[in-house]
Formats: structure tokens, C-alpha cells, sequence
């Protein structure tokens, strides 16, 4: 399987499972990608995602060079299942990269090393983002004549300085983890073999939190970035509203009363 996905403790966990080609995204990864983040989705069990990849080196280097970019561009006929369903559903890398799908749900990138093109692409769809130190990133499409269409020319001039956004995209070079860091495109780097350990205690803090509350602050950022302020105050106070009226917001303040930990039931 090029992923691996499992669920723990209201936590998503799915990993590239291609290490030996530095994780990268082939027809199969990309169907299996877009059943778990439909899963996630819908999952009422689940609270918060974690994403990284398998090995030592790569979290994730991109579009399959050899199997996927070819298909795409029609040098490749397709030959298996997953193949046919690429082609066939525009909506498989839409969802498999977080692109044009909506999930109000958190999501953490624990980048355990080298996180180019697609690879990088993904991670601004993330939420909250744990480096490590060996870690690098780029988008590398440029080199190749490709254009980087995981939404990198809309979202990453928004995370990051419009310059650097441009230096990025323009010339196809790699940052650091400590350059993605000083930028603020990460939240935190630390020793590689601590990556999944720090992702972990970021997702732990996110599922103790009333997921109502959680889901409708996501959606509210989300959907506000490209409003005026008069409009975003209007929906942050609509998206507000039913959180205020839940079982949840009853239960958080009655919690803290009684001095003890909530019991939050998303209701």
C-alpha cells in the first residue's frame, strides 16, 4: 500500500508508504489518499490528523515522476485500476491533495524530511506543522516545465512573504527546515526522531478541546481569509452561533466549575 492509514485516540494517522521512491505519489497513493481524507471526513470519532511519511528521508517528494506526471500529460496509457480512476475522476487528486475539498477538521504535517512539489503543495493544506531539522522544501515543478496545480500560486503567497512565495515558486529551489521556520511556513523544528512524538502531543491538546468549537474555528478562518472584515465578523458570528447552543459549550463551563476534565460528545 503507498499509505497507511489508522486511527487512534480520535487521531487520523496516515503515512506515505513508499520510502524506497522517497514517498512519492503514484495512482494507488492518490486513490488511497482520497478514501482516508473522506474518511477522516466523516469519521465523528475523529478529531485531528496527523500526516508524515515512511523511512528516513522523505515525507513526501511529489508526484510520481516515472508513473503519475507521465499519465497526466498522456506520455503513459493507463494500465491498472487506479490508473483508469485518475483519469476518470479529476476529483481524486483534488481531494488527495486537499485541494477544492472541504474539511473543517485539523490536520498536522509531522515532516519527518525532504517535502517537494506535491509534497509541499500538501502541507499547505495543513493546519499546523511539525518539522524536522534534516527537512527540506521546494517546489521543484518549475525545473521540469510543470506547473505546480496543488495550489501553491494561491496559497502559499498567504503563509508566506509575497518575495519569498515568488523566490520559491520562480526558481525551484529548496529551503531548509530552519529557513521554512524563520519564514513562518512551519511551526516548529526538532531532532528528526522527535517529529512524531511533538505531532502527537499538538493532536492530543486539539482532541481534549470541544470539537464543535474546534471544526467551526477552522471553517470560520478558513472561509473568512478572503472577506472584508464587515463580512468576516457576519460569518464568524453565524458559524458561532450553533457552537454556543451545544451540549458541548454547556458541559465546558460546567467542567471548569467542578474542577475536573470534559466530556466532550460533539453535540
Amino acid at each position: 500500500m503507498g499509505l497507511l492509514y489508522e486511527k487512534r485516540s480520535h487521531i487520523a494517522y496516515l503515512t506515505f508508504n513508499r520510502p524506497e521512491v522517497h514517498n512519492s505519489i503514484d495512482p494507488e497513493t492518490a486513490v488511497e489518499l482520497t478514501s482516508a481524507w473522506e474518511d477522516y471526513r466523516d469519521d465523528v470519532d475523529l478529531r485531528c490528523a496527523i500526516i508524515t511519511g515512511a523511512g528516513e528521508m522523505s515525507f513526501c517528494s511529489g508526484m510520481d515522476l516515472t508513473r503519475m506526471i507521465p499519465l497526466s500529460t498522456g506520455v503513459r496509457k493507463p494500465e491498472t485500476q487506479a490508473d483508469h480512476a485518475v483519469l476518470q475522476n479529476p476529483s481524486i487528486l483534488e481531494i488527495a491533495m486537499l485541494r477544492n475539498f472541504e474539511l473543517n477538521k485539523p490536520v498536522i504535517a509531522a515532516i519527518n524530511g525532504y517535502a517537494i512539489a506535491a509534497g509541499m503543495e500538501l502541507i499547505q493544506s495543513t493546519d499546523i506543522r511539525v518539522a524536522s531539522e534534516t527537512a527540506q522544501f521546494g517546489l521543484q515543478e518549475v525545473k521540469w516545465a510543470i506547473f505546480p496545480m496543488g495550489g501553491s500560486t494561491v496559497r502559499l503567497p498567504r503563509q508566506v512573504p509575497f518575495c519569498k512565495a515568488m523566490e520559491i515558486l520562480l526558481t525551484g529551489d529548496l529551503i531548509d527546515a530552519r529557513e521554512a521556520l524563520r519564514i513562518g511556513f512551519v511551526n516548529c523544528v526538532v531532532p528528526r526522531e522527535k517529529v512524531m512524538e511533538e505531532a502527537e502531543k499538538v493532536a492530543l491538546r486539539i482532541v481534549r478541546n470541544g470539537p464543535l468549537a474546534v471544526t467551526a474555528i477552522k471553517r470560520s478562518v478558513i472561509e473568512n481569509i478572503g472577506l472584508t472584515i464587515k463580512e468576516g465578523l457576519e460569518n464568524e458570528k453565524k458559524l458561532a452561533a450553533p457552537v454556543f447552543r451545544s451540549k458541548d459549550a454547556r458541559e465546558g463551563p460546567k467542567a471548569f466549575k467542578e474542577k475536573r476534565e470534559p466530556n466532550y460528545i460533539g453535540e
